[in-house]
């Protein structure tokens, strides 16, 4: 394995008009998954949900008669994240959110730093917002350069820690992008796969116009749930809540809010985040062995991004040997040579290296 400094597949283009065609927004890593396969494409922790948590939520189910009440859950995500009540919404996973903004913002130039999830473009384009695209370079290990962003746009959406690069911004990077007039989301979905949460902005309650999107998807095993949550300012808070459905966020969904954002919950994240860390290095000691793989950057979160040469038929023939890996050429500003693996204990991760050896890489 090589990091890269260069290359002609380095090519970007900055303005992003007219590319939407290009990529499959709609396309995620459970796509990838099922029958029997080894699941590396989706970046979800393995063995979660922990049996407490399905516990406590199987203990929900008797009271599924009345009508939800979040104003428990949003008190402690408030507690949890030193904040009033009042700059946390509770969402229908971290998803709902991009439709929420979507909706309820009217840019005059919405940029879209890429690669990155593609959810907030894919709801901004269907909301009728026309989208410019800032592509990052591996040549410059994806990391974001404050100055390449538009002095005009008044949406910026960016990543942090970046799905499906891993790479972490420094916090103080994107904190210079807030200004007034200027809505910047920044999308913690894996922000408690890193430890100690490094670079997050969710606690800085100093900074104009800064929407955090978290999600308990990732750390918690919680995709079939649909639980994750805003923190912003009151204003754009309310402005949010005011175009959610009535009882957005099922009973359980609240129980598992307010359950994982208790101090022995938040240990255990931490501990797990620690424990990812290990495996994901071990991943990339491994990868090192293959000539023919190379990274970009500093891989920070569950997951790394790999360029191999004929990636769409390894990833083919990967499944042959049953395991599922997430293709990269519906991220734009990546193509046909690009993988992203779930980092996974280390016995899963030495049986995919060997099968990737096998296939002569």
């Amino acid at each position: 394995m090589s990091t890269d400094r260069g290359g002609s597949s380095d090519r970007h283009d900055r303005s992003g008009h007219g590319r939407a065609d290009r990529h499959d927004l709609r396309h995620h890593g459970d796509t990838e998954v099922g029958g029997g396969l080894v699941d590396l494409a989706v970046n979800v922790r393995a063995g979660t949900p922990p049996p407490w948590l399905r516990e406590l939520l199987a203990d929900t189910l008797g009271g599924l008669a009345a009508y939800p009440d979040g104003g428990s859950a949003r008190a402690a995500v408030a507690r949890r994240h030193r904040r009033p009540d009042s700059e946390v919404l509770l969402t229908s996973g971290a998803a709902e959110a991009f439709v929420l903004l979507a909706r309820c913002l009217e840019p005059r130039k919405a940029v879209v730093v890429h690669p990155q999830f593609t959810e907030p473009e894919a709801a901004l384009r269907e909301a009728g917002h026309p989208v410019q695209r800032l592509l990052l370079r591996p040549r410059d290990g994806f990391r974001l350069d404050p100055a390449a962003v538009p002095d005009d746009a008044d949406l910026v959406v960016v990543g942090n820690p970046t799905n499906p690069t891993s790479i972490l911004h420094p916090a103080a990077d994107l904190a210079a992008l807030a200004r007034p007039g200027r809505t910047l989301v920044v999308d913690e979905a894996f922000a408690d796969t890193v430890p100690g949460e490094a670079e997050s902005l969710a606690g800085r309650r100093d900074l104009p116009g800064v929407v955090v999107l978290r999600s308990l998807t990732k750390t918690w095993g919680l995709a079939g749930l649909r639980i994750g949550y805003v923190l912003s300012d009151p204003g754009t808070v309310a402005a949010l809540e005011s175009a959610q459905p009535l009882w957005p966020v099922s009973t359980p969904a609240l129980a598992a809010a307010e359950a994982c954002s208790t101090p022995a919950a938040l240990a255990e994240a931490e501990a797990a985040a620690r424990a990812t860390a290990e495996d994901r290095d071990y991943l990339l000691s491994r990868l090192a062995e293959l000539p023919s793989i190379r990274t970009y950057g500093q891989p920070a979160a569950s997951f790394v991004l790999i360029r191999t040469p004929g990636a769409a038929g390894i990833r083919q023939r990967l499944r042959g040997t049953g395991f599922a890996v997430r293709r990269g050429d519906t991220f734009p500003g990546l193509g046909p040579d690009w993988l992203r693996i779930a980092v996974r204990d280390k016995a899963t991760l030495d049986a995919f290296c060997e099968a990737l050896t096998a296939l002569q890489l």
